[in-house]
């Protein structure tokens, strides 16, 4: 095979391909990038038997045909190339390819690319259409609670389904860790009603997030029981589902919470990152939270180092109550946040704490506390 194509080009498309590959490999071609070269251009396929990422990248092509290299090693030669410079890819008889371009030139060990996987799709039975800044908000605003206990497997990603609100068919992505809850909802895209409930993994919501990076327009979605294709451009992702049952989050989401707290989110956010900066991970990075009429106060106790507290003003009228958090889950709540005020909703010291957005809906959050 022989091809010429713009730097640029391919090192866009090879930063997209490039990621889903393991760099510990049990088989050699799994480390590679399958390069087919056509009249059309050039076709980049990657794959860690889970994850599937193809491109195809404009080229001239002089000599059609199809070979894999090391995906990584690849990307960092282009990446080290001159910017705008053209790239020639070409394959001779002896199982390597050279990259030229300008005064440079490099050889790299090809692999036959007969023993390179396909992560074949299978029959998608919803297939639709997402808003691009959507699918980016569903993802970014639960993405942080998905657990890292692998032997939860079943709470590794995001779970998304279809459910009626009442006011209609909305598209719900949840995560959860224990610890703490992350729901938001969008209405409902076309031919999204009634799919599978699905838990999308951590990997894969995480390389979704990078593809759509700056993308307009929609995301085209095909998913089955088993399997999820996501289509942005000229890129498609393939994706294994988890399988097993997400849990009934909506068991564990207060209803009946009414010691309603309203605070400026900004003010909070910066008071619980200074105090916190003496909470020891022994202590489980601890805040505590006293609530009195008009007031909050944050203090955290450091046996080792000493404490710090600061107040702030706050919407609360009600009898004085303590409550103590993780500061980091606390502070990862608040980022989330998109209105300027952010309401809590507690119950008592043992119970979860509910938080969201001031007038809005989309979005809720669960926190757990914890003994301070």
């Amino acid at each position: 095979m022989k091809v010429t194509l713009e730097r640029n080009h391919l090192l866009k498309s090879l930063g997209h391909v490039h990621r889903v590959v393991e760099r510990r490999n049990t088989y050699p071609i799994l480390a590679n990038v399958l390069m087919s070269a056509t009249a059309e251009g050039l076709d980049l396929r990657a794959t860690d038997l889970d994850i599937e990422v193809t491109e195809s990248v404009p080229a001239m092509t002089g000599t059609p045909g199809t070979t894999t290299v090391p995906a990584h090693t690849l990307y960092e030669i282009v990446r080290k190339l001159s910017d705008g410079a053209d790239v020639v890819l070409e394959t001779d008889g002896n199982d390597q390819m050279q990259i030229s371009s300008g005064r440079s030139r490099f050889h790299l060990q090809c692999l036959n690319p007969d023993g390179f996987p396909d992560l074949k799709s299978g029959a998608f039975t919803h297939t639709f259409s997402i808003a691009a800044g959507v699918l980016k908000d569903l993802i970014e605003r639960t993405q942080f609670a998905i657990s890292n206990e692998e032997t939860r497997y079943y709470l590794n990603g995001i779970f998304m389904h279809t459910v009626d609100s009442g006011a209609g068919i909305v598209l719900r992505a949840v995560a959860t860790d224990g610890h703490r809850l992350a729901r938001v909802e969008a209405e409902a895209p076309r031919g999204s009603a009634g799919m599978p409930g699905i838990i999308v993994p951590r990997k894969t919501v995480s390389e979704v997030l990078k593809l759509l990076d700056g993308v307009e327009g929609d995301v085209g979605v095909e998913l089955s029981d088993t399997k999820i294709r996501f289509t942005l451009g000229g890129v498609v992702l393939l994706s294994k589902l988890i399988e097993g049952s997400f849990p009934d989050y909506d068991r564990v989401t207060p209803k009946n919470n009414d010691k309603e707290l309203v605070i400026d989110r900004d003010s909070l956010a910066r008071a619980v990152d200074r105090v916190s900066t003496i909470a020891s991970e022994r202590g489980g990075k601890a805040v505590k939270l006293s609530l009195s009429p008009g007031q909050l106060e944050l203090t955290v106790t450091n046996p080792d180092h000493g404490t710090a507290n600061e107040e702030l003003p706050a919407g609360f009228e009600l009898e004085g109550f303590e409550i103590g958090f993780n500061a980091r889950y606390l502070l990862e709540i608040i980022s989330q946040i998109r209105t300027e005020n952010a309401v809590f909703l507690f119950n008592d010291a043992g119970s979860p704490t509910l938080v969201k957005d001031q007038g809005e809906t989309l979005a809720l959050f669960v926190l757990m506390p914890m003994r301070v």
